[in-house]
């Protein structure tokens, strides 16, 4: 294995545009959840005629659908991850819309067939519901409670407060409340392996919500540790954990 330092500085030089983590092949593995998630995505994506993807990072995902509505439209609230999914999707008819973080949906009621969202940063049920045709589904993909904590909590110490949030059950009752029925809530605990300390650096720069403070220069000392424990055991394991959800207005 190289160097702390040399593997440190490539991680922080790494380009942090769109939401493709192909730059971790080989370093770090974060099993899949077994209901496989774009391949039904991209089925449903074919059967609507409209379409909104929230949160949609690169656009990665729904660039992946063969086939796409006649109407769709993805929300994202990161200019570069917004200007990288305009390069991806607009060939193909995408509307991109750069929407702030935690502001309403720039559209009227009743817009669309379905919404669709793989990791939402912070789904807002009212609006989804809002956005919704009558009959129309929200179909996406969570993030579950105590994701990656192994690694969050070695940086920031213990957190039993936040262990408690996304959970799918208290997600799918706001839902409920919000107008919404969910039909179905399946969940996934998953196994990850960071291979080296770049791999964490560059995870931790990309995931800038897991240490928020996060830098190498605040952090350099755990890092330095969490480097050494690698070496000697091979990997540093953490597990994620995902819901699907499915619900229909």
């Amino acid at each position: 294995m190289r160097a702390f330092d040399e593997l440190v500085a490539e991680a922080e030089a790494a380009d942090m545009a769109g939401w493709d983590f192909g730059w971790l092949e080989g370093r770090a593995t974060e099993e899949r959840p077994p209901w496989g998630y774009a391949r039904l995505l991209a089925e449903r994506l074919a059967l609507a005629g409209s379409a909104l993807d929230i949160d949609t990072g690169g656009g990665e995902v729904v660039a992946a659908a063969p086939v796409l509505p006649s109407r769709m439209v993805v929300t994202e609230g990161w200019p570069p991850n917004a200007e990288a999914a305009r390069a991806t999707l607009g060939p193909r008819g995408v509307e991109v819309v750069e929407t702030p973080q935690g502001a309403p949906l720039p559209f009227a009621d009743g817009s669309f067939e379905l919404v669709t969202s793989r990791h939402p940063v912070r789904p807002d049920w009212p609006e989804i519901a809002r956005v919704l045709q009558p009959g129309g589904r929200y179909f996406a993909q969570h993030v579950g409670p105590a994701s990656a904590f192994e690694l969050i909590e070695f940086f920031l110490g213990p957190l039993p407060e936040q262990r408690r949030g996304r959970d799918p059950q208290r997600e799918a009752a706001e839902a409920e409340a919000a107008g919404l029925r969910v039909t179905a809530l399946p969940t996934a605990r998953l196994r990850m392996e960071f291979f080296d300390i770049g791999a964490v650096v560059w995870t931790l720069r990309k995931c800038v919500w897991w240490v928020p403070d996060f830098s190498v220069e605040r952090y350099r000392d755990r890092l330095r540790e969490l480097d050494g424990l690698i070496r000697r055991d091979g990997a540093f394991v953490a597990h994620s954990s995902r819901h699907l959800i499915e619900a229909t207005r």
